[in-house]
């Protein structure tokens, strides 16, 4: 099941890229620190899809509009810089699933006919509230897909509503995405900003600074239409719908930078999900308590009954900045219940992994953790009956036993996935072996 990681919120001026700013972008210096901030915690996300929602995208007041060329161009020659270009990969799938699920909620949106973009003017071009932050992006991470979507003209439910569409469509991929809404806050913050000078600009940007950083979702659909207004900004329906996307989660902001250079308000934030599941919170409470204090933890009262009453294999996997950090786990259950599964291995992994040192208490706040509770294993007699994504493998011969989990990073089909596994259990390619499958309920 897919995921949104992480949202954040990013500016788009393209006067601080530097083919169009040639110097000048030099004033808005710590809006640029904290957007390369932001592209760097983005890379720490690996996710296959950035969704992008930016009010410069073609806007209609009762349609979202969701680019459908398969390649997502963009250039900034109407900046004046004629030698930075991109493009992306359109994630397809994900604007259909999209696109459908706004449907069913009520809301029109997807893509736009030739005929209604030559009667509008409307470019397949992607406009640069999405081009300025996916630049700095794609200076940290490479290969991503992208969704490219408009900000319409809708009201705030709708808006909201919206982005809970995107958050449903993300569920039905087995990838994890990020969400990067485009959008200034107010230019009319100085006697020469663009739009002029208006008292409301300021009033406007501590308000929504203040609410982001307070996680205040309502106090943001509750904002004063007039002040809005007074204050010209165009930020505030991107954000709107990237709330929506984060919609039930307990949010943990992050605001990385607030200046207003230019006459122009620029905030730059990580809306952060920090909630885990019950059974990532065990693992990391027992690994930690272990590598503090040298003792195995009781089972707290706050585990869930149903972890109380079931046994199963469970693995427990360690990751720093993406990279394996250790993963020791039980292929059968050898406690008596998951609970006790979850405070074994991660014990096991942070400190048993013959492949790493043991984890010091200096790194554990670097560690993110994932628990993976196994099904059981069925026999199968080919690789046709394997799904990498979907199915783990195990492989016997004899006494020896190897096992590989579904859905890793750089396992992209079944031979690959088995060869793997044997080369774990010591079984070399002549020899004879058994095949079993089997699927895992995947907690991070």
């Amino acid at each position: 099941m897919g995921k949104i990681v992480n949202s954040y919120i990013m500016p788009h001026p393209p006067i601080i890229v530097p083919g169009v700013g040639k110097g000048r972008e030099a004033e808005a210096r710590n809006t640029i620190e904290a957007v390369k901030k932001a592209a760097r915690d983005i890379a720490e996300d690996k996710p296959g899809t950035i969704i992008i929602s930016s009010p410069h995208a073609p806007a209609f007041r009762d349609y979202v509009y969701i680019s459908d060329e398969e390649e997502l161009y963009g250039d900034f020659s109407a900046f004046g810089d004629m030698g930075t270009s991109m493009s992306f990969s359109n994630n397809l799938e994900l604007a259909g699933l999209i696109a459908d699920k706004a449907r069913l909620a009520g809301i029109n949106a997807g893509g736009l006919s030739n005929r209604i973009k030559q009667q509008y003017g409307i470019s397949d071009a992607v406009d640069h509230g999405a081009l300025v932050p996916l630049y700095f992006i794609s200076q940290e991470i490479t290969g991503f897909k992208v969704v490219h979507i408009s900000t319409p003209f809708m009201t705030f439910s709708e808006l909201y509503e919206f982005g809970k569409c995107v958050a449903e469509a993300v569920k039905e991929l087995k990838e994890d995405v990020v969400y990067v809404a485009s959008g200034d806050l107010s230019h009319r913050l100085t006697m020469d900003a663009p739009a002029g000078y208006n008292p409301a600009g300021r009033e406007y940007d501590e308000f929504l600074v203040n609410k982001i950083r307070t996680g205040d979702v309502e106090g943001i659909l509750n904002l004063d239409a007039e002040l809005m207004e007074a204050a010209g900004e165009c930020g505030t329906r991107s954000i709107i719908m990237m709330l929506g996307a984060m919609d039930g989660k307990k949010l943990e902001n992050q605001v990385y930078s607030y200046e207003g250079p230019y006459g122009v308000g620029y905030l730059v934030a990580k809306v952060d999900p920090p909630e885990e599941s019950i059974h990532v919170k065990l693992a990391k409470e027992s690994l930690e308590t272990y590598v503090k204090e040298k003792r195995m933890i009781d089972i707290p009262e706050w585990v869930e009954e149903e972890m109380l009453k079931s046994r199963a294999g469970v693995f427990v996997s360690l990751k720093i900045k993406g990279q394996l950090r250790g993963c020791i786990g039980t292929i059968g259950p050898a406690k008596g219940n998951i609970a006790e599964e979850i405070i074994t291995n991660a014990i096991s992994s942070g400190t048993m992994d013959p492949r790493f040192e043991a984890v010091v208490e200096e790194e554990l706040h670097l560690l993110r953790y994932s628990v993976d509770v196994l099904a059981k294993p069925e026999r199968i007699m080919s690789l046709e009956e394997l799904d990498v994504k979907r199915y783990g493998v195990i492989v016997t011969s004899g006494y020896r036993r190897g096992l590989l989990l579904p859905n890793l990073e750089g396992v992209d089909n079944p031979a690959y996935q088995v060869n793997i596994a044997l080369r774990k259990a010591g079984i070399g390619d002549s020899e004879e072996f058994e095949l079993e499958r089997f699927e895992v309920i995947r907690f991070k």
